[in-house]
């Protein structure tokens, strides 16, 4: 494509045509045409990658911008090495797709985007605490939040079997198109559900493994009783009613589980759900999906819904990805103005819809798109997968420990492990004790 140089007042134009709310150009340089490469996650979702890949172009032919996209798969973590990778050789793409965790342990090569943050904030609303407790620090946007990936993994549940075994119904404490009813949907009621659903030969499918969809499930837990490993001034916090309170409820609840969930990894819940043996599992709608194709009698009978609440509240695991620019990058000032382009709602509606409803966009202004309260079957299914009423807090495991000790509490599966040994037997203070001694490990690194 040809390319052409944009002047400072073109570029305050282009910004003022994309948000209204913008009144300042976001490129300092007075060259902003040229190439751009971008990194994207490679969607899972079979056509989702085309929605980004017209956005791009639209934004590319618009602005006189040559672009080259590459998809990087998350399997084999080809994600997180291609971004370790051009860290250490300060070269590569212009923008990157960065998951959860990576942008706080590259915040030192990443260029701040609060020239983008400030006036997207105002324009979409509020982004959650965790994208914020991810995505900044000392003050500094690190990177943009992804529509694209950003994922809540909470209840995915057996509309038919809750009723039989326990007496739920999921559809009437979370009616499409209404506010939740969920008062009594607390931690009690849902380990009496369990409880109700394994006796009836289709317990829920809750991994206790090491992987993802083990650690968030078992995080929110966590964070519904106030426990905290690891403070957010970095002490160990470990020794507290808190946590013994966390792993007591877990050793009740992993009594009602598959006996083989402590080996699970994150395609097991999903097999689970899909083979029709399970009343619900945690997940995002991607087992559903599969559902709809594999197995259409169990997605029919499927609902997404809301976490339960403990003591300290309703916390539902929430994984955010992110699109970063490379403080080392060649053209920064063209990647801020596509990632301008990008965070618009009509954009991130269109990657919503692309994904069936899967990708969700981290401000709290994006919530209500028409996607999630039409895809079905049944319709509404996926109504309040995005918590269009602010009903749960979105939170991420071992938040609120400084993240570059929370990602090793995280990628190590701590709590999944001590609950694993809780419950084969060992007294619960043994278990903290050598919590405790593998958090002063972390520490140490």
């Amino acid at each position: 494509m040809t390319t052409r140089s944009l002047t400072r007042r073109r570029v305050a134009k282009t910004a003022l045509a994309t948000t209204a709310l913008v009144g300042m150009p976001f490129v300092r340089g007075a060259h902003a045409a040229g190439s751009l490469s971008i990194g994207f996650w490679d969607h899972w979702v079979p056509g989702a990658n085309k929605a980004t890949e017209d956005l791009v172009k639209e934004w590319g032919e618009k602005e006189k911008v040559e672009t080259k996209i590459d998809y990087i798969t998350s399997q084999g973590n080809k994600l997180l090495l291609t971004v370790a990778a051009e860290a250490q050789a300060k070269s590569g793409h212009d923008i990157l797709a960065f998951s959860t965790w990576l942008p706080a342990e590259h915040a030192e090569r990443l260029e701040p985007v609060n020239d983008l943050m400030e006036p997207l904030i105002k324009q979409n609303g509020a982004v959650n605490a965790t994208v914020e407790y991810l995505g900044k620090q000392g003050g500094k946007w690190l990177a943009v939040p992804a529509t694209v990936g950003s994922q809540i993994k909470g209840p995915c549940s057996r509309i038919d079997l809750m009723k039989q075994h326990a007496g739920i119904d999921v559809q009437a404490m979370y009616p499409a198109g209404a506010e939740p009813k969920a008062e009594n949907w607390t931690f009690d009621t849902f380990l009496k559900a369990a409880e109700a659903c394994h006796k009836g030969g289709n317990p829920f499918g809750i991994g206790l493994g090491i992987t993802s969809d083990s650690v968030d499930t078992i995080g929110a837990v966590f964070h519904g009783y106030g426990a905290q490993l690891v403070d957010a001034k970095g002490n160990i916090t470990v020794k507290s009613d808190a946590v013994r309170q966390a792993l007591d409820y877990y050793k009740r609840l992993m009594a009602f589980l598959p006996p083989d969930v402590p080996a699970w990894d994150d395609a097991s819940n999903n097999k689970w759900l899909v083979s029709g043996r399970g009343a619900m599992i945690m997940n995002p709608p991607s087992a559903w999906a599969v559902a709809k194709r594999d197995a259409p009698q169990v997605a029919e009978q499927c609902w997404t819904h809301g976490m339960p609440a403990g003591p300290k509240g309703r916390y539902a695991p929430f994984l955010p990805f992110f699109w970063g620019v490379w403080n080392f990058g060649k053209n920064k000032s063209a990647a801020k103005s596509l990632l301008l382009h990008m965070s618009q709602p009509s954009a991130a509606e269109k990657m919503v819809a692309a994904s069936g409803g899967y990708d969700l966009p981290s401000f709290a202004n994006l919530t209500t798109f028409k996607t999630w309260a039409e895809e079905g079957p049944p319709k509404g299914t996926l109504y309040h997968y995005p918590n269009p009423y602010n009903h749960q807090v979105l939170s991420i495991a071992a938040a609120p420990a400084p993240p570059k000790i929370a990602v090793q509490i995280y990628n190590q599966g701590l709590m999944t492990k001590m609950a694993v040994r809780h419950f084969q037997g060992e007294a619960i203070d043994k278990t903290i004790a050598w919590a405790e001694s593998e958090l002063e490990g972390f520490m140490r690194t």
